[in-house]
């Protein structure tokens, strides 16, 4: 991070990583975080935006289907699509 960029993003940091590979990822994105960096990451690992994002933006099939602060949209989203997504990845 040596330019100190205003904003870092992530396309999919974490996938075909082996296991140890993707703890060391997502602890270099925590570091960032706690950092206050600006990120925007494109992820499927539900648990680690839970814990890390400030705002989450779920998209279906190229649309917004629903945004908003993070805590909130996990614990109680408000459109079926991302209730239904959400259900699944908890399974």
């Amino acid at each position: 991070m040596a330019m100190e960029p205003q904003v870092i993003l992530f396309d999919e940091p974490t996938s075909a990583l082996d296991p140890e590979l993707v703890g060391e990822v997502l602890t270099t994105i925590r570091a960032l975080a706690e950092e206050n960096r600006t990120m925007v990451i494109v992820t499927h690992e539900m648990s680690f935006a839970r814990d890390v994002a400030n705002r989450v933006i779920f998209i279906d099939k190229g649309v917004i289907v629903e945004q908003g602060e993070a805590k909130a949209l996990f614990a109680n989203p408000k459109e079926e699509r991302t209730r239904q997504f959400l259900e699944r990845t908890r399974s």
